[in-house]
Parts: C-alpha cells; structure tokens; sequence
C-alpha cells in the first residue's frame, strides 16, 4: 500500500510491535518519541526485525513546531497515538503530569493533524475507561468515565474530544482501541517489554524474579471471590494487539465518525495459572509470597471482543503458552532490556 503513517510513542512497548506489523502489512512508519519511558534500541531492533526503514523524530508531541516539521516533511497518511504516560498507580501520585501528557498531548496532535489535513486516527485507550463498577466482560455499549485513577481518565477524557471531534467533522475517522492487558514479546526476542524501574505489570515481575533481577513475587490478595482466590485479567499477546492495530488502520480507510472496540482474548486467566503457565514455559520456578490486596484492584475483568471479530475482522490467536514462552525468550536474551545494550556504545 505504500501509506505512510505516524505512529506517536512508537518506540514502546506496544508502539514498537506494532511497527513490525505495520511494516508487515506494506505501511510505511514515522515514528515520534520522546524516549522518557523507551529506547531507540527498540526501533534498531525494529528496523533488523523487517529490515526496512523507520523515520524517527525525537521529541515530544506536546512540541507544535516538531509536529508541524513532521507533518510538512512526511505525506502523513494516518496517524496511530500511543504517546503518553500509563503507570495506574504513578498517575494518582501525579495527576497534572498525567492531564499534560495525555491530554494536551492528544489534543496538540489533534490539531495538527487538523492542519495537514490528517482525517484518520487510531487512538490507544484502555480497559480502564470503564471503571471499577461496569459488569463483565466488557462491552463497548457500557457507560464510561466512572474511572478510578487519573490514568484512565486521561484516557476517557481524550476518548471525549475525539468523539466531539468526529462529530464536528464528518471526515475525520477515529479508531478508539481499548486494550485489556497486553503481555509476551515479538517470537524474535529482539523487542519485548522493558519497564524502566520496578515493574507495574505482572509478568515483566515474574519474568524479572525468574532471570534473578528480583527476588520473589508478591502476590496482592488471595481471598478475592475468584476460583483460586486471585485476580482474574484478560491477557493478550502484543502481537496480536499490534495487528489490531493494523485492522483498525485498514478499517478507516472508508468510515467517518469514531468506534470503541475492546482488545482482547475475552477470556480472564488468575495470577496463579499465569505464574504455573510461564514456570511451565521457562522450567524455571517464580517464587512468590501472598500479600494484603491493593487499593483499587478489581477482582475479575475481561472483554467481550465480538465487535472488534465482527467489524475489523480481528481475533487474539496467539494462547497462553505463547505468551510466556516469548516473555521468557524476550527476559532470557535481555535480562536487562535494552539497557544493556544502550551502554555497551
């Protein structure tokens, strides 16, 4: 296809599988980042995976004038908006930079976008839009915005003004992909998820205690009304989110208006079946201690992903055994992401 299309943020975890799929499907991809929370290893190990070329700015799309520089030197095509903060538990500790980044952000973008005469987006939403009180699983028709964190309502937020947006503007189509918990690595090991500090997310924790970086596990609460008392999440593998992506991309080539769509396997797997799945992948045992349940975690989540099988054509193929096995491949060739690698220059 030969269409170009930026991709804000794409040097991260999420942004940087997806390039691979992107390049894949015949997209050509300009990437801006701002590297605060990522490596531009990520987009060297890209560029060995396809063997083609990505353009990267460095910068933070908050930065008009970068924005418009990108804009006027690329034929932007359609524009896929990962840029942003997303620590749950970091953004009630600091909500302003989490409104900043993520809105002002989004909206910086928007009107750029507005300028060139960019009309299609794909927006990197959240799970979290629906709040602690939605039943399961999750369905797109649900009322949003009972967030309960900053993050998510970041998300809801942005999920408003390009609503708004659309509406204002019949040509201008948007994609809003709300992600459940994305895990695994791209099959190469060459890009995988690389948290800076301690991680926020299970199984870069488990993958971390398994290569010997940590020392146990800590498991928040086993007394939840789940079949073995611990949380219940509906993971997906990042390969098959980043060719949700993709579908979505190709899906607004002839849409107008903006579409919530879950991502997600639709099927809610424990803490434990997920530490016994990736013990099983490694050989290697994840030793871990039960600790008093943390303020705000939900019990059970997982999505009802039939819009996103019926209208983009998409279902998460890849199966619990994958996902482990590509975290550990990923963990055992990196165990310290790509900062060793960054250091070695």
């Amino acid at each position: 296809m030969g269409r170009r299309v930026l991709v804000t943020g794409g040097a991260g975890y999420i942004g940087s599988h997806t390039l691979v799929a992107l390049q894949e499907a015949g997209f050509e991809a300009v990437v801006i980042d701002s590297l605060c929370n990522s490596s531009e290893v990520a987009l060297q190990r890209v560029q060995a995976i396809s063997g083609k070329p990505i353009r990267f700015y460095r910068g933070d799309i908050r930065n008009r004038k970068l924005l418009g520089q990108i804009f006027t030197e690329n034929a932007i095509h359609a524009v896929i908006h990962f840029a942003g903060l997303k620590a749950v538990g970091e953004s009630s500790q600091k909500p302003i930079d989490y409104y900043q980044s993520n809105v002002s952000g989004s909206l910086v973008l928007l009107e750029a976008m507005q300028a060139f005469g960019v009309k299609q987006l794909v927006f990197s939403s959240s799970a979290t839009v629906y709040g602690s009180e939605a039943p399961v699983p999750y369905v797109e028709t649900l009322q949003t915005g009972r967030t309960s964190n900053p993050y998510g309502t970041s998300k809801w937020m942005v999920e408003q003004v390009l609503r708004d947006a659309a509406a204002a503007n019949p040509e201008l189509s948007v994609a809003l992909l709300r992600y459940f918990n994305p895990v695994g690595a791209h099959p190469s090991g060459l890009i995988g998820e690389d948290p800076q500090g301690i991680p926020n997310n299970l199984l870069p924790y488990i993958a971390q205690v398994a290569v010997g970086k940590r020392n146990e596990l800590s498991i928040f609460g086993d007394d939840y009304p789940t079949p073995d008392g611990t949380c219940l999440r509906d993971y997906l593998h990042v390969v098959d989110l980043a060719i949700g992506h993709v579908r979505a991309l190709e899906w607004l080539a002839d849409k107008s208006g903006a579409e919530a769509f879950n991502l997600g396997t639709g099927r809610g797997t424990s803490v434990l079946e997920i530490v016994r799945a990736f013990e099983q992948a490694s050989g290697v045992t994840v030793p871990y201690r039960l600790s008093p349940r943390r303020a705000g975690d939900l019990p059970a989540f997982w999505a009802d992903a039939s819009k996103a099988k019926c209208e983009l054509g998409w279902v998460a193929n890849l199966g619990l055994e994958q996902m482990m096995a590509d975290t550990w491949r990923w963990q055992s060739k990196n165990p310290h992401g790509y900062g060793a690698v960054a250091t070695n220059k």
